[in-house]
């Protein structure tokens, strides 16, 4: 739930590509503005954005759940990557806020499209999360340099048990440069574990936001310095 703590509100801003909508969590001093926007199969009630968006304003960390403008519109299939970078385009001004730093970010398709457009956008970091190396089966079909291709640092959240992409297929020296990897073990696509995992989903959603939020401090104090 959202502490009483974070002030909720709902922003419309028209694109290109029709309507898209903005949920803000607004931290009372922040330090910091994380923008998500969601993946192709769902919207913004994905548990992990939604624990990110609880959790994060507490620590001056101001989030903004996107809906990109098929979603708003309630079809049920994401257009294709070029309509979603236009979306993103177009609203990425209403996102920010004088003064404070923007990072770009999302789960899946979000996480593509925070990726792919981070750099001419002048986000600051890209927070990927879930982010879908490749088609279920289809290791040959890597989007890996979407990925390496940030120009900026970049922290990827993944699964151990991503069917998109294992943390463990990520090529060589991926890492380097700014790029930072964090892996929740036992953890699908979705972030949901097995019952039988010895962590519990709150636990495995914890994880997430602590290390979401160790990385988002370390990018404040590296803007500061």
């Amino acid at each position: 739930m959202t502490s009483e703590a974070v002030k909720q509100t709902v922003e419309s801003v028209g694109t290109p590509a029709g309507d898209a909508r903005i949920t803000w969590f607004t931290a009372r001093r922040p330090r910091l503005v994380l923008a998500l926007g969601h993946g192709a199969g769902g919207g913004i009630e994905a548990r992990d954005l939604q624990a990110l968006a609880a959790s994060l304003p507490e620590h001056g960390v101001t989030v903004a759940l996107v809906e990109q403008p098929w979603r708003v519109a309630g079809k049920k299939l994401a257009p294709a990557p070029r309509i979603l970078d236009t979306g993103w385009r177009a609203l990425w001004p209403a996102l920010g806020k004088p003064g404070l730093p923007l990072i770009a970010g999302g789960r899946s398709a979000g996480a593509r499209v925070a990726c792919r457009t981070a750099h001419e956008l002048g986000a600051h970091a890209v927070l990927a999360l879930s982010f879908p190396l490749h088609p279920p089966g289809r290791p040959e079909k890597s989007r890996a340099a979407e990925l390496l291709e940030t120009g900026v640092p970049t922290l990827v959240v993944q699964g151990g048990s991503d069917p998109f992409g294992k943390p463990a297929e990520y090529p060589g020296g991926a890492y380097e440069g700014g790029h930072e990897l964090l892996e929740v073990a036992y953890a699908d696509h979705g972030f949901a574990v097995p019952r039988r995992s010895p962590v519990s989903q709150a636990e495995t959603l914890g994880i997430i936001v602590s290390g979401v939020r160790t990385w988002l401090d370390a990018r404040g104090e590296c803007l500061r310095a």
